[in-house]
């Protein structure tokens, strides 16, 4: 079984890669329960953190995300 350490803004966990056998060191990928479902661009991995973040503000200013 093939895993891999991705690090979620600090929080670092090991994944399960079996379904991205191209995912590379350095790559973006999508991680659901456990599992890197699929690798993503930088472009792509940049719009999804610049979502979370306003997610994070709007949490932060007590509206509901």
């Amino acid at each position: 079984m093939r895993v891999g350490r991705v690090d979620f803004g600090g929080v670092v966990k090991e994944i399960n890669l079996a379904f991205v056998p191209e995912a590379r060191i350095g790559d973006h990928v999508l991680v659901h329960v456990g599992f890197a479902i699929t690798v993503i661009d930088e472009a792509e991995a940049a719009r999804v953190f610049e979502h979370l973040r306003e997610i994070g503000e709007l949490a932060e200013d007590g509206a509901a995300p």
